[in-house]
C-alpha cells in the first residue's frame, strides 16, 4: 500500500470520532492502524529463508551449545537425540561396564548414572563451573586428587573412581551400607557437593538411558569389590592413549584426543596445527557424519561444527564471521576461491554472525543448514553466495587459537 494511501485510510478513521472522546479514540485507532501496517510491511520484507546465525557455545561464547545443554527441568521428559544422545549413551556403557569390572550390582550403575547426569549431563566435558578445575562425567578435580586431566576425562576412569575412589577421595563402595542408603545420598557422600538433593531428580531419567543403553540395573552384585585393581584400560588413561571424544566415538589418544599436529600450506607460507584431528583425520570425520549421516543437531551451529570437525569441543568465539578477525592477519586470503582441502572458508551473510564452512576440495563444503536447516551436508563451495545471498570473504588455516 502506498504511503499516501495508508494516510487517506487512517484519516478516514479519525473522521469516524463525533464527539470529543469518539475523536481521541479514533485518533488513537488511527495510530495503532498505522503501527500495524508498519510491523506488517517489515514482515513481508523478511527473506523466505534465512542465513544461519552460526553461534558457537562453548565456555565464555554466549548460551549453551547444543552437546552440552543444561538438563531439562522435567528429567525423563526431554531426551536427547543425535550426537548428544550417542554420547549419553555411550558413557553410560562406560559406567555400567566400570561397575561390573569391579562386580557391584545394577544399583550402583543406577547411582553412577544419575550422578553424572546431574553433574555433566552424562556427556564427558573438559571443563566446570566458572573458577573451577571440575572435568567429565562426574565433574572430578585434579586439585582434589581425583586424578589428572586425562585421567578423568577417560570415562571408564572417572566411573571407576566414583565407584572405587582415587588418592584420597573415598568412592560409592566406600561408604557403609550404601546399598540401603537414599540413592542421592550415597552419591553425595561421593561428590561432597552440598546439593546433594538434586541427584534424587534424576533416577526416572537415568531409567530410561539405561532402558535404551540395554543395561541391567537389577543386576546382583557385592558391596565392596574385593580387589578393585586398575585394568589396562585405566592404566592407559594416564598416557593418553585411548579416549572417548565428545561425540562418543572413539579414536586415538594425544593432546586433545586426536593425533593433530601437521602442517598447512598455501605453496607461499607454511604453518603449524596444533588441532586435537589433523587435516585428514578432520575432512575424514566431516564426511562421515554429513549427509544421509548427519544428526539434526547442528542448526545456527556452523562456527561450533568446524571446531568439533578439527577436534575442539569449542571455538571460544561467539561468531562465525568475528573468528576471520581471531586468526592472525598473514593467515587471512581476503576474497581468494582457491583454498587448500581443509581449509576454514567464511561470507558475510548480512546477519550479526556470518557463516564459516570447512572446504574439502574439488569445490565442496561441509556445512550445516545450507542444503538443509538443521543438518550437515556436504555442498557446492559457493551454496551460501547461491542460497542465502552471501558475500564471501575469504578463507583461513584451520587454526583455531582460542579453542578448547
Amino acid at each position: 500500500m502506498a504511503q499516501r494511501d495508508t494516510a487517506h485510510v487512517a484519516l478516514q478513521v479519525a473522521r469516524m470520532g463525533k464527539s470529543a472522546l469518539g475523536l481521541k479514540l479514533a485518533v488513537l485507532g488511527a495510530v495503532l492502524f498505522l503501527i500495524g501496517l508498519m510491523v506488517l510491511g517489515m514482515a513481508s520484507s523478511l527473506p523466505a529463508a534465512a542465513a544461519s546465525s552460526c553461534e558457537d557455545s562453548g565456555p565464555g561464547t554466549g548460551s549453551a551449545a547444543a552437546d552440552d545443554q543444561p538438563a531439562p527441568q522435567n528429567p525423563g521428559t526431554e531426551p536427547g537425540s543425535g550426537i548428544v544422545r550417542t554420547a549419553q549413551l555411550n558413557n553410560a556403557k562406560a559406567i555400567d561396564k566400570a561397575a561390573q569390572k569391579l562386580g557391584l550390582p545394577g544399583k550402583a550403575t543406577l547411582i553412577g548414572l544419575m550422578t553424572a547426569l546431574q553433574e555433566s549431563t552424562l556427556q564427558n566435558i573438559n571443563h566446570g563451573p566458572p573458577g573451577s578445575d571440575a572435568l567429565g562425567l562426574f565433574q572430578q578435580r585434579p586439585s582434589q586428587d581425583w586424578g589428572t586431566k586425562k585421567q578423568i576425562m577417560t570415562p571408564s576412569y572417572a566411573a571407576r573412581s566414583f565407584f572405587a575412589g582415587h588418592g584420597t577421595n573415598i568412592g560409592l563402595s566406600d561408604i557403609a551400607n550404601w546399598q540401603k542408603l537414599p540413592m542421592h545420598v550415597a552419591a553425595e557422600k561421593v561428590q561432597r557437593s552440598g546439593e546433594g538433593g538434586r541427584y534424587a531428580g534424576r533416577e526416572s531419567e537415568a531409567r530410561a538411558i539405561a532402558k535404551e543403553a540395554h543395561l541391567d540395573l537389577d543386576r546382583a552384585g557385592k558391596a565392596r569389590p574385593s580387589q578393585p585393581k586398575e585394568s589396562k584400560e585405566d592404566q592407559d588413561a594416564a598416557t593418553g592413549i585411548t579416549g572417548t571424544d565428545h561425540c562418543g566415538r572413539t579414536e586415538a589418544g594425544g593432546k586433545g584426543g586426536g593425533k593433530g599436529g601437521g602442517t598447512f600450506t598455501d605453496g607461499k607460507a607454511t604453518w603449524k596445527l596444533n588441532n586435537p584431528r589433523s587435516v585428514t583425520e578432520a575432512i575424514a570425520w566431516a564426511k562421515a557424519n554429513s549427509d544421509a549421516n548427519s544428526t539434526a543437531a547442528w542448526h545456527n551451529r556452523c562456527l561450533a561444527l568446524t571446531a568439533i570437525i578439527y577436534g575442539w569441543s569449542f571455538s571460544g568465539v561467539q561468531y562465525a564471521i568475528d573468528h576471520y578477525t581471531v586468526v592472525p592477519a598473514s593467515m587471512r586470503h581476503d576474497g581468494d576461491r582457491h583454498p587448500p582441502p581443509g581449509a576454514l572458508m567464511y561470507w558475510d551473510t548480512g546477519h550479526r554472525a556470518g557463516h564459516i564452512a570447512v572446504y574439502i576440495g574439488n569445490g565442496k563444503i561441509v556445512s550445516n543448514d545450507v542444503k538443509r536447516n538443521h543438518y550437515v551436508d556436504i555442498v557446492p563451495a559457493d551454496a551460501p553466495e547461491k542460497q542465502w545471498g552471501a558475500r564471501y570473504v575469504g578463507w583461513t588455516p584451520p587454526v583455531f587459537p582460542r579453542g578448547g
